[in-house]
């Protein structure tokens, strides 16, 4: 089903402040190995120097040099396949801090196995030594599971990474949720695709995400967005990967569809996705067929770019997301398309659970409250190695939304 949207959230205001556009300095690139690695770049652009480099190679310890914990931290994401950053983000926690930090993850098809989702947070919550649990991202079926764990541990202290249940409902239960800022970025993901060129945005979703406050309100945003700026709108429904044709049909449709909407609207057709298995076929499709892509629905070097360009990131490269961006940008290079590709300069999916699990460690040892905003912003802009810009989701002292600057591939 497709259909284009009107301007419709006069009522939200207008959201402030473009996405400010780093622009990123050649750097030398170290060919990679093509190893078949889950991940797969393109080619970064100019980067400006900062105090310190974003997402240089990262401070997690070897299990050899684990850091102490008096308590043990849970940590809960999907699986590589639905989420590789929040993943390999946990492994890191569990690099920094050994058996004290312990993993696991939601099933792929987490609409119809709730029940497992609520059985591995139980789990989780089963030893005595686990004094807060890390989700993100926070599936639907979480806040039934923080209930459950409450009833037998109402101390659990819980922080939420990408929410996807109703934020004033999340926020009753756990002490912390945390959010890229979707609201803001209806706006600043079209103004940069603007920039870039884009004269048409194709928005791919499914009623299950449009169901979702930030989401559905991120979308009218965009709308509104495209017509101030005389470009047009188009929202695309595309399949739900926990439906029927799952995951490969959903990555199917993307491939077969970025072609039909280029060849309709021409090449400078920006293309976004609220799915994050769409995120490395849209990527290669978008780069093979000459449109423009702004950014993904979790914005990081990691996701999706190294599967779709094939560069292998592997070993210490891994953590380095100043050598993934100079890889991207090697290989937008190759086919021409520099200028026309983006992200933030590090991955934000990364960047929240680090912050999250440090925050909940504070948190459990009184050394900050999980309202102080402050404390908060100082914890994710250390994760990142950037600033960030970070508001509460409508004056909720626990639901907090940020925002990183943009790389230009």
């Amino acid at each position: 089903m497709r259909f284009f949207l009107s301007a419709t959230t006069a009522a939200f205001g207008r959201v402030a402040a473009a996405a400010l556009v780093m622009t990123l300095a050649p750097l030398a690139l170290t060919p990679f190995a093509l190893t078949g690695c889950g991940g797969g770049e393109s080619k970064t652009s100019h980067e400006t120097p900062a105090a310190k480099t974003p997402g240089s190679a990262d401070h997690a310890a070897s299990p050899a040099s684990a850091e102490a914990l008096p308590f043990k931290i849970g940590v809960m994401t999907g699986t590589v396949s639905q989420g590789e950053d929040e993943y390999r983000g946990a492994e890191r926690m569990a690099k920094r801090y050994g058996d004290r930090v312990k993993t696991v993850t939601y099933p792929d098809n987490f609409m119809t196995e709730q029940e497992t989702t609520i059985a591995q947070l139980l789990n989780l919550a089963s030893d005595s030594e686990v004094k807060a649990i890390v989700i993100d991202q926070g599936v639907p079926g979480t806040i039934a599971a923080i209930k459950k764990v409450r009833e037998q541990r109402p101390e659990m202290i819980f922080v939420v990474g990408n929410p996807h249940e109703d934020p004033n409902q999340i926020s009753q239960y756990a002490n912390l949720s945390l959010i890229t800022d979707d609201l803001k970025r209806g706006e600043t993901i079209i103004e940069l695709a603007h920039k870039m060129g884009a004269k048409t945005f194709v928005h791919y979703s499914f009623p299950r995400h449009m169901s979702q406050e930030l989401l559905a309100r991120r979308r009218d945003i965009m709308s509104t967005t495209c017509e101030k700026l005389g470009m047009k709108f188009v929202s695309i429904n595309a399949p739900d990967p926990t439906g029927d044709q799952g995951l490969p049909g959903a990555q199917k449709f993307i491939l077969e569809d970025v072609p039909r909407e280029i060849s309709q609207y021409g090449k400078d057709t920006a293309f976004f996705s609220t799915n994050c298995g769409m995120q490395e076929p849209l990527i290669r499709s978008v780069l093979d067929n000459g449109g423009i892509f702004p950014e993904q629905c979790c914005p990081s070097p990691t996701h999706g770019y190294p599967g779709a360009l094939g560069i292998a990131v592997a070993g210490e490269d891994a953590g380095d997301m100043t050598h993934i961006r100079s890889a991207i940008q090697a290989k937008v290079a190759e086919k021409g398309e520099s200028g026309r590709f983006a992200t933030w300069p590090v991955s934000i999916g990364i960047v929240l659970i680090e912050a999250a699990t440090e925050l909940a460690k504070k948190g459990v040892t009184g050394e900050i409250k999980l309202t102080d905003a402050a404390a908060i912003s100082a914890e994710i802009e250390k994760a990142a190695g950037a600033s960030v810009k970070m508001q509460s989701f409508e004056g909720k002292d626990n639901y907090y939304m940020v925002l990183l600057e943009s790389v230009i591939f």
